[in-house]
């Protein structure tokens, strides 16, 4: 199911808007911003690989992912 990108989607959360966020392995592959936060206002979507090491730094907002399962 493609997710909406709308600004005035309110199921969508602003992006970047925590700095730590926790992620399952069902959430993979990793991106930041996530599919469920508003791209409008945020940086270029970039993956990021969070399986090896079980954290993850985005180099546009530097939101730390934490894999919790």
């Amino acid at each position: 199911m493609a997710h909406k990108t709308d600004a005035t989607d309110a199921t969508l959360s602003t992006a970047s808007a925590a700095r730590t966020y926790n992620v399952r392995r069902a959430d993979l592959p990793l991106s930041c911003p996530t599919p469920e936060q508003k791209l409008w206002d945020a940086h270029p979507r970039v993956y990021l690989p969070i399986e090896e090491t079980g954290t993850a730094l985005c180099p546009y907002c530097s939101a730390c992912y934490t894999l919790v399962d």
